[in-house]
Parts: C-alpha cells; structure tokens; sequence
C-alpha cells in the first residue's frame, strides 16, 4: 500500500517535497507497526537502501526516532538495529471540561496516555441541562480556575511533562468556526480556564466540542472503525450528534451541526423554540425524559456510585443498566425508549443518510447492544435507508481520548513535517 506513494513522490515532486513525504511515510510505518529496522523500512515503503539510510539519519538528527533496540538475539550490527519514534519528544494535553468536573490526560507523542486524573470544581447548583447550566455565583468562577490549573499542572508534574506541545480542549457548547470560541451557557469557569490556557501560550490550543471528539474517538478506536460517515448520537444529560463524512468531522456554519435536541418528532406534545429545545428530541430522550419513562414501567433507580467521575452522571444511565441487567423483566423499558430514540435517527438518515449510526454517551453506552440492536429493529420500520446501529465502545472516556487524538494529529502534523 506505501511503496506507490512513495515511488510517486520520489518521481514528481521536487527533492525537499520527495523527502518531506517519504519522512513522513516513515514516520507513520513506525507508529502503526512499533520499531522497525532499516531494512525493514525498505521493504515496506519500496525505498532505495540509500534513500531509507538518508531519512533514518534526517529523523535522528530531528530528534524523532532513535535505536530502541536490535532486531534479533543472533543479529548484531547495523543492520540489526530497530529504530522508535521518540515519545518523549512531545507531550500532550487533552481536557475533558464538564460542569462539575475536570479530566485531564497527559499523553506522549504516540497517544500513550502517561499520567491522567479527574477533579470536582466545586461549584453550587446541580448539572446542566440540554438548555445550559445556570450561570456561576461571580465569587466562584475563580476559585474553579485555580482548582482545574493545579489538577492541570499537577498531571504535568506526574507525567513527567515540563509542558504540552498540543492541547486539545472538550467542552459542552458549540464552538463558533470563525473566533474558535466557546459559545452558548457555558460555566463561567470554562470560559476562564480555556483563557488562562490561551494567555499561558505554552502549546497550540484547539477547542473542539465534546461530542465531536468522542466521534473521533470512535472513528479511530472504536465501533466506527471500518466508516467513513456515519453519526455518533450523544445520549446523557441531554442529547447531542457527532455528523462524520467521509472522514472529516463536519461542523455545520456555525459550528451547531447536530443540535439534535431541537429536532421536532412527534410524541412531545410541542414544538422546540428558539430558545430551548423543549419539545423537541430533547423531550423524549433527554435523562429527564428517561427517567419518567422508567418510572412509567415500573423501573426504580439504584443507588449511585461516590466520586467525582459518578458527579456528572446522568440519573437515566442507572436505570438503563440495570433494565440491561435485568433482561426480560426491562425488556418493555428498553423496547419504549428503542422506539423514541429511533425517531430521531430516522430524521438524521432522511437528512444524512449516514449508513452507520453509534450510540454514545453515558445512557448509549448503558444500554449496550441490547438497546442498539433494539433500535435498529425500530428504525427498519421507519426509514427505508438501511442503516447500522451500534453501540460505542471506547467507553466512559471517549471525550478525553478524542481529545489526546485530536492533540496527537496536531502535534504530528507540525512535527512530522519539519524535517524536510
């Protein structure tokens, strides 16, 4: 698959362009297969011998890949000598902002997660609703910043990084295309954070909302592996869609593709405004609306689970496990809440036509196969696209291991290409 591009380059670009890309072939080969010898590196990317010895010594001068190793007990020499990308080189930092809670990673070069943790900001009123959270008391806004950059810098500290090359940033909201800004009611303590970080000027910062990066996450790792397009659909507090075509994340003109819970469905009893989305989707398979389906069928909550990465849980997640749990006897549950969530499927295939749709979010993830497959048998009936549902599987860190990858594909791209 590499050694026609890299025949090509070496036949019609220029000298620099040639080595820009087979550096770059090189590099990538060492990411996907692990250390890797001269030889090789020869066979894989269909390189002269001299060509491959002339980027393996421009990559180490790069300082971005060095001898990890020797290829074999028996083997000894130059010709044995396995060459890695430096990890070490860059260091990476993906946050996953919430209204109550911080998480944050610190990863390598590679996207190998080195040291990670998560925090309450300990800010008064419950979690956001699909229409926002209520706005911070001013005399807290601070005493958040200071909190979620001592769990930043102290991650750093343990990760062994002096500071990030690349940050990627998960937030709730959109994000305006044009100023790269947070938009809608977001905690003031976000707003505040993403300033520091910016004024702090230690790496390149890219904002990017939550859900597009835990589509990211499962293009890359997860259920979406094998497509191009397809939609991630956010189910938790409120809900949100991820909209992938081929292969890129699109965002919509002012960054509100996939407001998903502004969608007017029938069984609402209303219609969404322009200002709230109840009476839309939002109505039927937000939490809330969850919660009294459940309560409707007989489905009582179970005791919650302590710790600040529990904090933000949405109550239907609960209730949607154990109705898995349960099998037969919250089969009617899941059959009801398959048959809403459908409604809104159907809308974005009639729209899309992803041809693949995943279920995240922490009641997508909840619910699992039983309820992916559950829906898929509600969509048949609906829509006359067929179209796959499936269940994510990255799991309860699928915003912060979007955001490392997002991080990762930045860094790479300014590394990767400064060798030529």
């Amino acid at each position: 698959m590499h050694a026609p591009l890299a025949a090509a380059a070496g036949r019609t670009a220029s000298p620099a362009t040639a080595r820009l890309i087979n550096d770059r072939l090189a590099l990538e080969l060492l990411q996907s297969e692990g250390p890797l010898t001269a030889g090789q590196l020869k066979q894989l990317t269909g390189l002269s011998r001299p060509t491959v010895a002339d980027l393996v010594d421009r990559l180490q001068e790069a300082g971005l890949i060095a001898v990890v190793g020797e290829s074999g007990a028996q083997r000894r020499g130059p010709n044995a000598r396995l060459y890695g990308i430096v990890a070490d080189r860059a260091h990476l930092l993906g946050l996953d902002l919430r209204t109550h809670t911080l998480t944050v990673a610190v990863a390598d070069l590679l996207g190998q997660v080195r040291a990670e943790r998560t925090v309450p900001i300990g800010l008064p009123g419950a979690p956001g609703t699909a229409n926002g959270p209520a706005a911070d008391p001013p005399d807290t806004t601070a005493t958040a910043l200071t909190s979620a950059l001592a769990a930043i810098d102290g991650t750093l500290a343990e990760a062994g990084a002096a500071g990030p090359h690349t940050l990627a940033i998960g937030a709730p909201g959109l994000v305006d295309p044009v100023t790269g800004r947070l938009g809608g009611s977001a905690p003031a303590w976000h707003d505040a954070l993403i300033g520091a970080l910016r004024d702090r000027r230690t790496g390149t910062l890219l904002l990017e909302n939550e859900v597009n990066l835990a589509a990211l996450a499962e293009q890359r790792d997860g259920a979406a592996r094998d497509r191009d397009t397809f939609v991630l659909l956010w189910l938790g507090h409120g809900t949100g869609a991820a909209v992938v075509l081929d292969g890129a994340v699109r965002r919509g003109a002012s960054g509100g593709a996939g407001e998903i819970g502004f969608l007017p469905v029938p069984g609402t009893g209303g219609l969404p405004s322009a200002t709230g989305c109840d009476g839309g989707f939002h109505s039927l398979a937000g939490s809330a609306a969850i919660s009294r389906l459940a309560a409707e069928h007989g489905c009582a909550p179970t005791a919650a689970d302590d710790g600040p990465a529990r904090t933000e849980a949405p109550p239907a997640e609960a209730l949607v496990r154990d109705a898995v749990a349960a099998g037969a006897a919250g089969a009617a549950f899941l059959d009801a809440l398959a048959a809403r969530i459908a409604l809104g499927v159907s809308g974005v295939c009639a729209v899309l036509d992803p041809g693949c749709v995943v279920l995240g979010g922490e009641i997508g993830r909840a619910g699992g196969d039983p309820l992916a497959e559950r829906v898929a048998g509600h969509l048949a009936r609906l829509s006359p696209l067929r179209t796959d549902v499936r269940a994510g599987t990255v799991g309860g860190r699928a915003v912060l291991r979007g955001a490392v990858l997002a991080a990762r594909d930045a860094a790479q791209n300014d590394l990767f290409g400064a060798t030529g």
